[in-house]
């Protein structure tokens, strides 16, 4: 990834219809939405949903899967994952006592289940 690449995901995300679009994609994992129902969802019409997904899909932020007549459109963690990592690979000049809490708030949202005791 570079500066070229992070930018256009950055601006990608700089409108509020692309990023609420993001966001509601990463919450549908793993399953994805269709392009209509994301145009219902966040209330805009078809055509300007199209525009939006074709920002994000360029800036390497969502896929989309032709699933019939459907096109089923997923976050594309990967490609964001090394959005963060990129902004982040230098964090704190190499000490990582002041990059703890970044850390920590991007820790797993979902952490795993304890396993039940028995």
């Amino acid at each position: 990834m570079d500066d070229t690449e992070v930018i256009a995901a950055l601006a990608a995300l700089a409108q509020s219809t692309r990023l609420d679009t993001f966001r509601l994609l990463v919450a549908k994992e793993p399953d994805g939405v269709p392009a209509g129902e994301l145009a219902r969802l966040i209330e805009v019409p078809q055509n300007t949903m199209s525009a939006h997904l074709a920002i994000l899909s360029r800036a390497k932020l969502i896929v989309g899967e032709r699933r019939s007549r459907s096109i089923i459109y997923r976050a594309n963690l990967d490609g964001f994952r090394e959005v963060i990592v990129f902004l982040l690979k230098d964090c704190c000049g190499g000490r990582p006592g002041l990059c703890a809490p970044l850390i920590a708030d991007l820790a797993p949202c979902c952490p795993p289940k304890e396993a039940a005791h028995g």
